[in-house]
């Protein structure tokens, strides 16, 4: 089952490549470089798309890395970049590069990272005191603990 979900979008450059699917399957649609970009080692570069989307209410986007990006060593520095429904400016990629050698270069229509769409429930937040919150076998552990010290 699949929920139908229509995207407007304005091409803010006219080079820029409106957003493909890779499989009829696939998470994720393949977001292209506007430009020619470098991204210097250790620093952090926006990728522009020449693109901007209009996300219904009720949803947000989801920039995702590129494994075979990732793979090199070009990553995104905050995993994932959230696209709010009330958001009209251009989608751009945030990367950092973290391969071998001094930079790396983003050429200008290459595939930089995937936009996935999501829901987004409305949430109501109750306040309650700790030990009205329950209990469960993992307990307080986390931060990568198995729950045993």
């Amino acid at each position: 089952m699949t929920d139908d979900l229509t995207i407007e979008f304005a091409k803010l450059e006219p080079g820029a490549t409106i957003p493909t699917q890779g499989s009829p399957q696939a998470a994720g649609w393949d977001l292209y470089a506007l430009e020619e970009t470098v991204v210097k080692r250790h620093q952090s570069t926006l990728i522009k798309t020449g693109l901007a989307i209009a996300i219904p209410f009720g949803w947000e986007g989801q920039i995702r890395c590129r494994s075979s990006l990732g793979k090199k060593g070009l990553i995104m520095p905050n995993g994932i970049g959230t696209i709010d429904s009330d958001y009209r400016g251009e989608l751009m990629v945030l990367a950092t590069w973290i391969g071998f050698g001094e930079e790396f270069v983003v050429s200008k229509g290459e595939r930089v990272a995937q936009l996935l769409f999501s829901r987004v429930p409305k949430v109501k937040f109750i306040e309650k005191a700790y030990d009205e919150l329950g209990k469960t076998s993992r307990g307080a552990g986390g931060f990568g603990s198995s729950g045993k010290f």
